[in-house]
């Protein structure tokens, strides 16, 4: 299945931070990727997305303002299963 792709808008990159929001369509995907860095993600809304990675696939449920963070080097795809547009800010740490 061929998916829209996902929004990356840069708000903030500097020598320390790259602050990007993603905005998805319902069904629209980042494509496959592997972050640089470790990072932060503050959901925006609710909603629910599909991680893929080589280990399997979890549908994880999104909370408005309830931030988590990850590793940086592991490869994944974010696939927005709500049926709403859905967007959440990634705060990566250089």
């Amino acid at each position: 299945m061929i998916r829209e792709k996902a929004k990356a808008i840069i708000q903030i990159e500097n020598e320390k931070v790259v602050v990007t929001q993603w905005r998805f369509a319902p069904q629209a995907e980042t494509g496959w990727h592997k972050h640089a860095y470790d990072y932060i993600v503050v959901p925006e809304m609710d909603g629910k997305l599909l991680i893929e990675t080589k280990g399997g696939n979890d549908i994880v449920t999104m909370k408005t303002a309830q931030s988590y963070n990850r590793p940086a080097g592991v490869e994944h795809n974010v696939i927005n299963v709500s049926d709403y547009e859905y967007a959440f800010i990634e705060i990566e740490l250089k």
